[in-house]
C-alpha cells in the first residue's frame, strides 16, 4: 500500500518576522513540530543582530508564538541540534502543549557547548566582523573531530 503525502511550503508572520515552515500529512493526524526554521535559519527572515535577540530564550518565545499563530493546541516536539535548547524551553513554559518529545543529538544546555561555540556566538552578535573566523571554525580539526569524523 502506498500512501501519498503532499507537502506545502508556507510562510507566516510572527512578531513581525516571516517564519518559513512546511506542512505534510493529514490534517487530523497528530502534529509533530520539527524545530529548525527559526529567524536567521533556512527560508525564514534573518534580521540583523541589532534588531533581533538571537538567544535560545527568544527563539523559544518566537516558536511558541508561531504555534499560536497556527492554532496548534498540542504537539510532539522533534528536537535536534538547536532544537534542544529551544524545545526544552518551550516544554517548560507550556508543558500542557507538549504531548511527547523526540530528541536526536540535541544540545541540552548552553553550558554544554564547547569552546568552539565562542566564535559562533560572536558571529551571532556581529556577522561581518566574525565571518572569516566562523568559516575557519567550521572547518577546523577540532570541529571535524567533534563531529566524530576524525579521531
Amino acid at each position: 500500500m502506498q500512501v501519498e503525502c503532499n507537502i506545502t511550503y508556507r510562510t507566516t508572520q510572527v512578531d513581525g518576522w516571516n517564519i518559513f515552515y512546511r506542512e505534510a500529512g493529514p490534517n487530523d493526524a497528530p502534529t509533530i513540530l520539527f524545530l529548525h526554521d527559526y529567524p536567521g535559519f533556512g527560508y525564514s527572515d534573518a534580521p540583523a543582530p541589532d534588531r533581533f535577540e538571537y538567544t535560545f530564550d527568544h527563539l523559544a518565545e518566537i516558536i511558541d508564538s508561531f504555534t499560536g499563530v497556527l492554532g496548534l493546541q498540542r504537539y510532539t516536539l522533534y528536537m535536534q541540534d538547536y532544537g534542544g535548547p529551544v524545545g526544552f524551553r518551550m516544554a517548560i513554559a507550556g508543558p500542557q502543549k507538549v504531548e511527547r518529545m523526540i530528541i536526536q543529538n540535541a544540545v541540552a544546555l548552553e553550558e554544554g557547548l564547547s569552546a568552539l561555540w565562542n566564535i559562533r556566538k560572536a558571529y551571532w552578535q556581529d556577522r561581518a566582523a566574525h565571518e572569516d573566523e566562523l568559516r575557519a571554525n567550521f572547518t577546523s580539526l577540532e570541529a571535524i573531530a567533534a563531529q566524530g569524523a576524525v579521531k
